[in-house]
């Protein structure tokens, strides 16, 4: 009957818990950043192929090389 010694001390768990992030919230927090990253990977690729793309229209074509 050790349960019914835990009820009544959910206020005093809340303060002393109060400081901590919870597990879900770190969990949506670890999935955003992991999104994020993974964004920012897409960029960087967009990116890059937008200054290759520029790159072959100013050399006159893709049959045209330097």
């Amino acid at each position: 009957m050790a349960f019914f010694g835990l009820i009544g001390n959910d206020q005093k768990l809340a303060q002393q818990y109060s400081d901590r992030e919870s597990a879900s919230d770190k969990a949506a927090r670890k999935r955003r950043e992991g999104h994020h990253r993974s964004a920012a990977k897409a960029d960087r690729q967009g990116q890059a192929w937008e200054a290759s793309e520029r790159a072959r229209q100013d050399r006159g074509g893709w049959r045209r090389t330097r």
